[in-house]
């Protein structure tokens, strides 16, 4: 690596994994650069959950406080059956593990702007641009940028999401890793027309669900459409028309508010549409190209554990480079270290089981069974998936600032 610094990092992508691990690999030493083909930071979207050993990455990063404080404290989600009338309301805190548990609710750009706010000024962000081309040689990696510059770097990171272009360029199409969980959906930001507050509101037939989700007080909540499907809609991913279309047919004869949020969804312009997916790799780096969070190992939302993988992710790669002799045995620690705890939060959700979206009439009577006698959990008794990894400390290389454990 460099002989001015620890070394040169590029990482592809300024979302959740990419801001937290150039912030550990600064504080570490390295001269750090991130790209994202976005303009800028991307505020707002749906909320996401921090949760076990990511908050411990979080409180090791010191942007505990600022989370807690964005914390959105949802105080209950209200399920209904097809007609529109009440099958339970379900304090929130029931469904996280109990009111003890120290899980966090927040805006998902709420973490990225959190996250990004803590390195701004300490490391490199080219915004507006992208990977075209790697070039591996044996002493680094030569970058090609769609703006035209041309670089090299001692390792690079794609943490560029499920559907990471760092990922193809490395290690081909996606469709070798892609493995469908039998699920679509369409989110998308619509008005408060029912006057929700810190609550969602979720209606269900078997295969097809619809959602409103209030993260506060305001005018808009967040509308989502999800249902079943046997084989994903390839047709549909480059063109917005053509998901307008499909939801829209999928929902044409439901009741409730289903018809306002297909006509919402038909005119927002925020519609975000995929599929319900996990990434399955045999390995998560090849020569000094690595991945991580969604791009290596994408768990669905399904599982809720996005986000808190990506962060793990961050802390030990950032200490595996920092404490290794090469590239290559720290790359082989870093996956060696989360691989099982991956795994094992992958396995939280299997293929056609997904219990918020039950796919059959059996399903549907089954979820609402539970619903109806659900009761909040004795307190810490939270998903042990979720804490199974402690955090190292990688001895003598403690990066000033970082609270001691």
């Amino acid at each position: 690596m460099s002989t001015t610094s620890k070394g040169r990092v590029l990482i592809s992508g300024a979302s959740i994994a990419g801001p937290a691990l150039a912030y550990w690999l600064h504080r570490y030493g390295f001269e750090v650069t991130v790209v994202e083909k976005a303009g800028a930071v991307r505020g707002g979207g749906y909320p996401i959950d921090i949760r076990g050993t990511a908050l411990e990455a979080v409180r090791r990063m010191g942007v505990l406080p600022a989370l807690q404080a964005a914390h959105i404290n949802t105080r209950r989600i209200t399920f209904l059956n097809p007609d529109g009338s009440v099958i339970a309301a379900v304090d929130a805190q029931s469904m996280a593990g109990g009111a003890e548990v120290r899980d966090l609710e927040v805006r998902r750009g709420d973490l990225t702007e959190i996250l990004y706010d803590t390195i701004r000024d300490e490391v490199e962000f080219l915004f507006d641009d992208t990977i075209t081309a790697l070039d591996a040689r044996a002493d680094g990696v030569d970058v090609t940028f769609r703006g035209g510059g041309r670089r090299t770097f001692d390792v690079v990171v794609g943490a560029d999401g499920l559907h990471s272009h760092t990922r193809g360029l490395v290690f081909g199409p996606e469709a070798r890793f892609h493995r469908y969980l039998g699920y679509c959906f369409a989110g998308f930001t619509m008005s408060n027309d029912l006057g929700l507050s810190r609550e969602g509101v979720m209606w269900n037939t078997p295969g097809r669900s619809a959602a409103l989700y209030a993260v506060g007080d305001g005018d808009t909540v967040h509308g989502f459409l999800s249902f079943s499907r046997a084989e994903p809609p390839f047709e549909a991913f480059r063109d917005p028309d053509a998901q307008r279309d499909l939801v829209a047919s999928i929902f044409a004869d439901d009741q409730w508010e289903v018809p306002r949020l297909v006509a919402a969804m038909r005119t927002a312009d925020d519609l975000f549409f995929d599929v319900v997916s996990q990434i399955r790799m045999p390995r998560w780096s090849a020569g000094r190209v690595a991945l991580v969070g969604d791009a290596a190992h994408a768990p669905s939302f399904l599982t809720g554990q996005g986000s808190s993988l990506a962060l793990v992710d961050a802390y030990l790669l950032a200490g595996e480079l920092a404490t290794n002799r090469d590239h290559v045995a720290a790359l082989n620690a870093y996956e060696q270290r989360a691989r099982a705890f991956v795994e094992m939060n992958q396995a939280l959700v299997r293929e056609g089981d997904a219990t918020l979206f039950p796919g059959t009439d059996e399903a549907l009577a089954r979820r609402n069974r539970m619903l109806r006698g659900l009761t909040v959990m004795p307190a810490g008794e939270g998903r042990p998936e979720h804490s199974a990894l402690t955090l190292p400390d990688f001895a003598g290389t403690r990066p000033a600032g970082i609270p001691a454990t």
